[in-house]
C-alpha cells in the first residue's frame, strides 16, 4: 500500500472504511476500501462475494475494482474514485431533479442492473448510498450482498436497507429472485422525484404498513412460502385502499407514475425485469419507440386485421405549386396487434424549401399521381433511410407523412380529394 497516499475518510460501512487516496505513481485518485477483518489466506480474498462479482461485471455503470491489496493481514480494494454517492447529492440539494435528470440516472442504473442480472447475480442491497455519481454519471457499488442467480434457497432474509427492501423479504420469504432489485430500483425512482423515501418505515412491521397504505393491502396468495405469516394475514385484512400516487408524487409524468407502479409491485412476478424497464415509454419521452422492418416503406398488417381507412378532404386547395404545404395530424386506434406505421416530422413543404413531399408540378394535370416520402431529409435536404418503426400500444396523436394513391386529385370545384 505505499504507493498509495490517504487523502481523507469518505465513509465508514459495516464491512469496511472507504478513503479517498493518491495512487502516486500514476498521480490518479481512487477510493481504497480497508476491509475490518482480518484475512490470512488469499484464497480466502479472490473467494468473497464483492470479489468474484465485480471480476466479472465488466460495465460503465458498474463501479470498477482496480487492484485488490493483502498487506500484513489486512485487506483493500482499489476503486476507481466517484465524488458523492446518490444520497449525499439529494440530501444537498435545494430542489428537486428535474425528470430529464433523473431519467438519465435511471437509464444508467437499469442498464447497469441489466448488465448485472445477465451476467448471473443480482444486487440485493440497491438504496442511494450503493449509487455513486460524478456529475451525471453514475455506477452500482457494494457488491458485498450479491449473489450468484444460480445459488440455491434459502437465502437470508437480512438484505437491503429496510426502506428499500421488497414485501417478500419483509415476509421472511426464503426463495425470492432478482425482483427485489427491481422492488428497489421503484423506491429510488419515486424518491428522486421527492427527495424523501416513498416506504419510511420505523420496523419491519411498519414498513410493510407503509407499502400498505400507500399500494393498498395485497393479496394473499401471492406469497404462498412465506414465514411471516402472521405478518401477511395483519396486513391482507386491512381495510385501506391504494393512494392516488400522483397526489404522492406530484411532480413526476404519467409515465415516470405508471413505471414506479408496476416497480413497486406486491407481486414479484409482475415487477419488469430492467430489460424490460429500458423499453418502457419513461425512457422514451419525446422520442419514438423503434422496432426493426424489414422493409420501411410497407404497413405490416395482420391477415385478420382490418386495413386502416384513412381519408382527408383538401378544400380550396392551391393550384400554384409553391402552396402544396401539408402536415397531418391523425389519431389512431392500433387494435390490430401487428400494425406497423412510420413516425415522421411534420416538415412537408413545397419543393422550393428543400422538401421531404415530392411532387411533380401537377398544375393542369388532374390525374396526376402524386408520392409522399417516409424519408426525412437530412440538413443537406437529402433523404435518409427510415431503418425503425413505432409499435402503437395505445391511442396516440401522431404526425406523419404517408404513401397514398390518389383516387381524384381535383374534382369539378377545384377540391383535393386523397383517399388510402
Amino acid at each position: 500500500m505505499e504507493k498509495y497516499r490517504i487523502l481523507k475518510e469518505l465513509g465508514d460501512g459495516t464491512c469496511g472504511n472507504v478513503y479517498k487516496a493518491l495512487n502516486m505513481e500514476t498521480y490518479e485518485i481512487v477510493a481504497v476500501k480497508k476491509m475490518k477483518r482480518k484475512f490470512y489466506f488469499w484464497e480466502e480474498c479472490i473467494n468473497l462475494r464483492e470479489v468474484k462479482s465485480l471480476r466479472k461485471l465488466n460495465h460503465p455503470n458498474i463501479i470498477k475494482l482496480k487492484e485488490i491489496v493483502m498487506e500484513n493481514n489486512e485487506l483493500f480494494f482499489i476503486f476507481e474514485y466517484m465524488e458523492c454517492n446518490l444520497y449525499q447529492s439529494m440530501k444537498e440539494r435545494q430542489r428537486p431533479f428535474l425528470e430529464e435528470e433523473i431519467r438519465g440516472f435511471m437509464l444508467q442504473v437499469l442498464q447497469g442492473l441489466a448488465h448485472m442480472h445477465k451476467n448471473g447475480y443480482f444486487h440485493r442491497d440497491l438504496k442511494p448510498e450503493n449509487l455513486l455519481v460524478t456529475n451525471d454519471i453514475i455506477k452500482i457499488a457494494d457488491m458485498g450482498l450479491a449473489r450468484e442467480l444460480s445459488s440455491m434457497p434459502p437465502f437470508t432474509d437480512y438484505v437491503s436497507t429496510r426502506w428499500y427492501r421488497a414485501p417478500e423479504i419483509l415476509l421472511q420469504s426464503s426463495s425470492y429472485t432478482p425482483a427485489i432489485d427491481m422492488w428497489a430500483v421503484g423506491a429510488i425512482l419515486a424518491e428522486l422525484f421527492t427527495l424523501c423515501p416513498i416506504f419510511p418505515g420505523e420496523s419491519e412491521a411498519d414498513q410493510l404498513y407503509k407499502i400498505c397504505y400507500i399500494l393498498g393491502p395485497p393479496d394473499w396468495t401471492i406469497f404462498p412460502e412465506v414465514r411471516g405469516a402472521s405478518r401477511l394475514v395483519d396486513i391482507s385484512n386491512l381495510n385501506v385502499s391504494p393512494v392516488n400516487l400522483s397526489d404522492v408524487i406530484p411532480n413526476a409524468s404519467l409515465e415516470a407514475i405508471d413505471l414506479i407502479k408496476q416497480l413497486c409491485s406486491w407481486d414479484p412476478l409482475r415487477r419488469p425485469t430492467a430489460e424490460q424497464c429500458l423499453q418502457h415509454p419513461f425512457f422514451h419521452v419525446g422520442k419514438w419507440i423503434l422496432e426493426p422492418l424489414e422493409d420501411p416503406l410497407q404497413l405490416k398488417l395482420s391477415n385478420g386485421g382490418p386495413k386502416p381507412n384513412l381519408e382527408l378532404n383538401l378544400w380550396d386547395f392551391g393550384r400554384q405549386k409553391d402552396d402544396y404545404f401539408l402536415g397531418l395530424t391523425l389519431a389512431i386506434n392500433p387494435s390490430p396487434p401487428s400494425l406497423d406505421l412510420f413516425p415522421v416530422e411534420m416538415t412537408s413543404r413545397s419543393r422550393g424549401t428543400g422538401t421531404d413531399m415530392f411532387c411533380s408540378d401537377f398544375q393542369g394535370h388532374s390525374q396526376q399521381s402524386v408520392f409522399w416520402s417516409l424519408l426525412p431529409p437530412d440538413h443537406h435536404h437529402t433523404s435518409v433511410p427510415v431503418e425503425s418503426s413505432f409499435r402503437l400500444r395505445r391511442w396516440v396523436m401522431v404526425t406523419w407523412c404517408f404513401c397514398t394513391s390518389v383516387c381524384e386529385l381535383f374534382d369539378s370545384d377545384g377540391a383535393a380529394r386523397f383517399l388510402t
